[in-house]
């Protein structure tokens, strides 16, 4: 991950997220853990949570 200010982050998994917006069984502001990062064919990031893929945008990942 890079940060705001050009930082590079390495993140393990599972690491804490939170909803930016309602998704699937999400909703706003709720934190999940994602169990894993995956790309898809067309080469967008997604992240399995609970089983399910879900697009990277939906989330902010929180650094503590």
């Amino acid at each position: 991950m890079v940060t705001w200010n050009n930082l590079l982050k390495i993140l393990f998994c599972p690491f804490k997220v939170s909803v930016l917006n309602d998704v699937g069984d999400f909703k706003k502001n709720q934190i999940v853990w994602v169990d894993e990062v995956k790309v898809t064919s067309e080469l967008k990031t997604v992240y399995i949570i609970k089983n399910r893929a879900y697009y990277y945008h939906h989330f902010d990942i929180i650094i503590e």
